[in-house]
Protein backbone atom coordinates (compact mmCIF):
# COMPACT_ATOMS: atom_id res chain seq x y z
CA UNK A 1 0.00 0.00 0.00
CA UNK A 2 1.08 3.42 -0.50
CA UNK A 3 2.53 5.18 2.46
CA UNK A 4 1.16 8.41 1.33
CA UNK A 5 -2.73 7.58 1.34
CA UNK A 6 -2.47 8.09 5.29
CA UNK A 7 -1.12 11.71 4.61
CA UNK A 8 -3.71 12.61 2.53
CA UNK A 9 -6.82 10.93 3.81
CA UNK A 10 -6.18 12.06 7.11
CA UNK A 11 -5.19 15.87 5.45
CA UNK A 12 -8.69 15.78 3.88
CA UNK A 13 -10.24 15.22 7.37
CA UNK A 14 -8.33 18.09 8.77
CA UNK A 15 -9.68 20.11 6.29
CA UNK A 16 -12.85 19.06 6.99
CA UNK A 17 -12.86 19.76 10.31
CA UNK A 18 -11.54 23.34 9.92
CA UNK A 19 -13.92 24.12 7.57
CA UNK A 20 -16.79 23.32 9.89
CA UNK A 21 -15.01 25.40 12.18
CA UNK A 22 -14.73 28.82 10.14
CA UNK A 23 -18.58 27.45 8.80
CA UNK A 24 -19.93 27.89 12.46
CA UNK A 25 -17.97 31.22 13.62
CA UNK A 26 -19.60 33.00 10.08
CA UNK A 27 -22.58 31.49 11.11
CA UNK A 28 -22.76 33.66 13.84
CA UNK A 29 -21.14 36.71 12.92
CA UNK A 30 -23.82 38.66 14.28
CA UNK A 31 -24.57 36.86 17.92
CA UNK A 32 -23.74 38.79 20.72
CA UNK A 33 -21.24 37.77 22.78
CA UNK A 34 -20.07 35.04 20.33
CA UNK A 35 -16.07 34.08 20.25
CA UNK A 36 -14.70 32.49 17.33
CA UNK A 37 -12.92 29.00 17.38
CA UNK A 38 -9.63 28.88 16.22
CA UNK A 39 -8.46 25.58 15.50
CA UNK A 40 -4.28 23.95 15.06
CA UNK A 41 -3.66 21.09 13.12
CA UNK A 42 -0.32 19.38 13.57
CA UNK A 43 1.75 16.49 12.19
CA UNK A 44 1.54 12.62 14.02
CA UNK A 45 4.62 11.33 14.94
CA UNK A 46 6.18 8.70 12.66
CA UNK A 47 5.30 5.08 13.23
CA UNK A 48 8.03 2.24 13.10
CA UNK A 49 7.06 -0.23 10.96
CA UNK A 50 8.28 -4.10 11.39
CA UNK A 51 8.51 -6.85 9.66
CA UNK A 52 7.04 -10.10 12.19
CA UNK A 53 7.73 -13.26 11.49
CA UNK A 54 10.95 -13.33 10.05
CA UNK A 55 13.49 -15.98 11.04
CA UNK A 56 16.92 -14.68 9.91
CA UNK A 57 19.64 -13.61 12.56
CA UNK A 58 20.58 -10.07 13.14
CA UNK A 59 23.84 -8.72 11.62
CA UNK A 60 25.43 -5.33 11.57
CA UNK A 61 23.33 -4.33 8.17
CA UNK A 62 20.31 -6.19 9.07
CA UNK A 63 18.65 -5.21 12.38
CA UNK A 64 15.92 -7.20 14.17
CA UNK A 65 14.42 -7.54 17.89
CA UNK A 66 13.26 -11.33 18.35
CA UNK A 67 10.86 -12.11 15.48
CA UNK A 68 10.55 -8.63 14.47
CA UNK A 69 12.48 -6.63 11.92
CA UNK A 70 12.71 -2.82 11.64
CA UNK A 71 12.44 -1.99 7.66
CA UNK A 72 11.28 1.79 8.11
CA UNK A 73 8.82 4.29 8.88
CA UNK A 74 5.69 5.75 7.83
CA UNK A 75 3.72 8.88 8.89
CA UNK A 76 0.05 8.84 10.00
CA UNK A 77 -0.52 12.51 8.32
CA UNK A 78 -1.95 15.05 10.04
CA UNK A 79 -4.41 15.84 12.63
CA UNK A 80 -6.35 18.51 14.17
CA UNK A 81 -5.03 18.69 17.60
CA UNK A 82 -7.48 20.90 19.44
CA UNK A 83 -10.06 24.00 19.04
CA UNK A 84 -9.54 26.48 21.04
CA UNK A 85 -11.92 29.88 21.70
CA UNK A 86 -10.76 33.45 20.45
CA UNK A 87 -11.72 35.65 23.71
CA UNK A 88 -10.68 39.28 22.55
CA UNK A 89 -13.37 41.66 23.13
CA UNK A 90 -16.03 42.06 20.55
CA UNK A 91 -17.25 45.60 19.49
CA UNK A 92 -20.11 47.55 21.03
CA UNK A 93 -23.56 48.98 19.50
CA UNK A 94 -26.63 50.34 20.89
CA UNK A 95 -30.02 48.54 21.13
CA UNK A 96 -32.07 50.85 22.42
CA UNK A 97 -33.55 47.88 24.80
CA UNK A 98 -33.17 48.34 28.47
CA UNK A 99 -32.52 45.27 29.56
CA UNK A 100 -29.50 44.80 27.22
CA UNK A 101 -25.79 44.98 28.71
CA UNK A 102 -22.41 45.07 27.29
CA UNK A 103 -19.75 44.10 29.45
CA UNK A 104 -16.56 45.81 28.39
CA UNK A 105 -13.41 44.50 29.20
CA UNK A 106 -10.43 46.83 31.35
CA UNK A 107 -6.89 45.21 32.31
CA UNK A 108 -6.99 41.68 32.33
CA UNK A 109 -3.97 39.79 34.48
CA UNK A 110 -2.28 36.52 32.51
CA UNK A 111 -1.72 33.42 33.32
CA UNK A 112 1.50 32.82 34.41
CA UNK A 113 2.21 29.45 33.35
CA UNK A 114 -0.06 29.39 29.92
CA UNK A 115 0.40 33.61 29.24
CA UNK A 116 -3.38 33.48 28.36
CA UNK A 117 -5.08 36.62 29.19
CA UNK A 118 -7.83 35.82 31.48
CA UNK A 119 -11.23 37.11 31.01
CA UNK A 120 -14.92 37.83 32.45
CA UNK A 121 -18.10 36.63 31.71
CA UNK A 122 -21.91 37.67 33.05
CA UNK A 123 -23.38 34.69 35.85
CA UNK A 124 -25.78 32.42 34.75
CA UNK A 125 -27.68 29.77 37.32
CA UNK A 126 -27.55 26.46 35.28
CA UNK A 127 -30.37 24.38 35.22
CA UNK A 128 -28.17 21.13 35.71
CA UNK A 129 -26.80 22.88 39.04
CA UNK A 130 -23.92 25.21 39.23
CA UNK A 131 -23.18 28.07 36.94
CA UNK A 132 -22.73 28.56 33.55
CA UNK A 133 -21.37 31.88 32.33
CA UNK A 134 -21.79 34.28 28.98
CA UNK A 135 -20.95 37.12 27.29
CA UNK A 136 -24.28 37.87 25.29
CA UNK A 137 -25.66 40.44 27.47
CA UNK A 138 -28.83 40.42 25.38
CA UNK A 139 -31.04 39.87 28.78
CA UNK A 140 -35.34 40.16 29.84
CA UNK A 141 -37.31 40.13 32.64
CA UNK A 142 -39.88 36.51 32.43
CA UNK A 143 -43.27 36.67 33.60
CA UNK A 144 -42.34 36.99 37.51
CA UNK A 145 -39.71 39.39 36.60
CA UNK A 146 -36.41 37.90 37.06
CA UNK A 147 -33.76 38.51 34.70
CA UNK A 148 -33.15 35.84 32.30
CA UNK A 149 -31.13 35.23 29.28
CA UNK A 150 -32.95 34.53 25.83
CA UNK A 151 -32.39 30.78 26.74
CA UNK A 152 -34.51 31.56 30.12
CA UNK A 153 -30.96 30.94 32.20
CA UNK A 154 -31.49 33.32 35.38
CA UNK A 155 -28.79 36.13 35.43
CA UNK A 156 -26.96 35.83 39.15
CA UNK A 157 -26.05 39.09 41.04
CA UNK A 158 -22.78 39.74 43.07
CA UNK A 159 -23.91 37.32 45.41
CA UNK A 160 -25.01 34.90 43.51
CA UNK A 161 -28.69 35.47 43.58
CA UNK A 162 -31.74 35.54 40.77
CA UNK A 163 -32.25 38.97 40.46
CA UNK A 164 -36.12 39.82 40.32
CA UNK A 165 -37.36 43.19 39.37
CA UNK A 166 -40.46 45.19 39.22
CA UNK A 167 -40.31 46.59 35.92
CA UNK A 168 -37.70 46.93 32.60
CA UNK A 169 -37.40 50.84 33.67
CA UNK A 170 -34.23 50.20 35.72
CA UNK A 171 -30.95 52.44 35.66
CA UNK A 172 -27.30 50.35 35.44
CA UNK A 173 -24.22 52.70 36.38
CA UNK A 174 -20.85 51.00 34.58
CA UNK A 175 -20.22 49.14 37.87
CA UNK A 176 -22.72 47.16 37.38
CA UNK A 177 -25.31 48.57 40.25
CA UNK A 178 -29.13 48.25 39.22
CA UNK A 179 -30.83 51.15 40.61
CA UNK A 180 -34.74 51.06 40.70
CA UNK A 181 -36.12 54.51 41.96
CA UNK A 182 -33.12 55.41 42.68
CA UNK A 183 -32.42 52.46 44.66
CA UNK A 184 -30.16 49.63 45.17
CA UNK A 185 -31.73 46.54 44.16
CA UNK A 186 -28.97 44.32 42.60
CA UNK A 187 -25.17 44.21 41.42
CA UNK A 188 -24.92 42.11 38.23
CA UNK A 189 -22.68 39.13 38.82
CA UNK A 190 -19.67 38.70 36.78
CA UNK A 191 -16.64 36.46 37.01
CA UNK A 192 -13.34 35.94 36.54
CA UNK A 193 -11.21 32.96 34.45
CA UNK A 194 -7.70 33.03 34.38
CA UNK A 195 -7.24 30.71 31.75
CA UNK A 196 -10.36 30.90 29.38
CA UNK A 197 -9.08 27.71 27.58
CA UNK A 198 -10.02 25.36 30.37
CA UNK A 199 -13.29 26.25 29.96
CA UNK A 200 -16.18 24.29 27.83
CA UNK A 201 -17.76 25.71 25.62
CA UNK A 202 -21.34 24.46 25.20
CA UNK A 203 -24.97 25.60 22.92
CA UNK A 204 -26.36 29.19 23.36
CA UNK A 205 -22.76 30.82 23.63
CA UNK A 206 -22.76 29.20 27.20
CA UNK A 207 -19.60 28.31 28.99
CA UNK A 208 -19.42 26.16 32.25
CA UNK A 209 -15.60 24.90 33.97
CA UNK A 210 -13.82 21.32 33.32
CA UNK A 211 -14.88 20.41 36.97
CA UNK A 212 -17.82 22.02 37.53
CA UNK A 213 -16.60 24.66 40.15
CA UNK A 214 -17.76 28.11 39.92
CA UNK A 215 -15.18 30.42 38.82
CA UNK A 216 -14.78 33.01 41.44
CA UNK A 217 -15.98 36.73 41.35
CA UNK A 218 -14.25 39.59 39.13
CA UNK A 219 -15.06 42.40 41.44
CA UNK A 220 -11.81 42.56 43.84
CA UNK A 221 -9.61 40.65 41.70
CA UNK A 222 -6.18 41.81 42.02
CA UNK A 223 -5.70 43.84 38.29
CA UNK A 224 -9.25 42.85 36.87
CA UNK A 225 -11.00 46.57 35.67
CA UNK A 226 -14.02 46.01 33.61
CA UNK A 227 -17.34 47.88 33.05
CA UNK A 228 -20.97 47.78 31.91
CA UNK A 229 -23.04 49.50 29.53
CA UNK A 230 -26.79 49.53 29.62
CA UNK A 231 -28.99 49.31 26.34
CA UNK A 232 -25.83 48.01 24.31
CA UNK A 233 -24.43 44.75 23.78
CA UNK A 234 -21.48 43.19 22.56
CA UNK A 235 -21.01 41.88 19.15
CA UNK A 236 -19.51 38.54 17.70
CA UNK A 237 -15.80 38.90 17.51
CA UNK A 238 -15.50 37.09 14.17
CA UNK A 239 -13.87 38.56 10.85
CA UNK A 240 -15.72 37.86 8.47
CA UNK A 241 -13.37 39.13 5.69
CA UNK A 242 -10.39 36.44 7.36
CA UNK A 243 -12.97 34.05 7.84
CA UNK A 244 -14.01 33.73 3.61
CA UNK A 245 -10.30 33.64 3.22
CA UNK A 246 -9.22 31.12 5.78
CA UNK A 247 -12.61 28.85 4.39
CA UNK A 248 -11.30 29.18 0.83
CA UNK A 249 -7.78 27.98 2.04
CA UNK A 250 -8.97 25.48 3.72
CA UNK A 251 -11.24 24.29 0.98
CA UNK A 252 -8.13 24.73 -1.54
CA UNK A 253 -5.95 22.60 0.79
CA UNK A 254 -8.93 19.43 0.96
CA UNK A 255 -8.89 19.83 -2.45
CA UNK A 256 -5.25 18.85 -3.66
CA UNK A 257 -5.12 16.33 -0.97
CA UNK A 258 -8.51 14.74 -3.02
CA UNK A 259 -6.60 14.65 -6.23
CA UNK A 260 -3.52 12.97 -4.85
CA UNK A 261 -5.75 10.18 -3.64
CA UNK A 262 -7.05 10.45 -7.16
CA UNK A 263 -3.65 9.81 -8.30
CA UNK A 264 -2.92 7.01 -5.95
CA UNK A 265 -5.94 5.14 -6.92
CA UNK A 266 -5.46 5.40 -10.55
CA UNK A 267 -1.63 3.86 -9.42
CA UNK A 268 -3.22 0.97 -7.43
CA UNK A 269 -5.44 0.54 -10.27
CA UNK A 270 -2.87 0.03 -12.63
CA UNK A 271 -0.72 -2.09 -10.31
CA UNK A 272 -3.67 -4.26 -9.69
CA UNK A 273 -5.09 -4.68 -13.40
CA UNK A 274 -2.02 -4.24 -15.91
CA UNK A 275 1.23 -5.02 -14.02
CA UNK A 276 -0.36 -8.40 -12.81
CA UNK A 277 -1.01 -9.56 -16.45
CA UNK A 278 2.59 -9.31 -18.12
Amino acid sequence: MFKGFYTVATGMVSQQRKTEIITNNMANANTPGFKSDQSTIRSFPDMLMSAVGRTNLPTENNFSFGQHQQIGSVNAGVYLQETLANYTQGSIYETSQNTDVALINGAMPADEESGQVGTIFFRLEHPEGGEAYTRNGNFTLDGEGYLVNAQGLYVLSAEGERIQLPNDQFNLTQEGNILVNDQLAATLGVSFSENPDTLVKQDNGLYRSIDGTDLPSAFGQEGVTFSMQQSYLEGSNVDSAQSMTDLLTAYRAFEANQKVLQAYDKSMDKAVNEIGRV
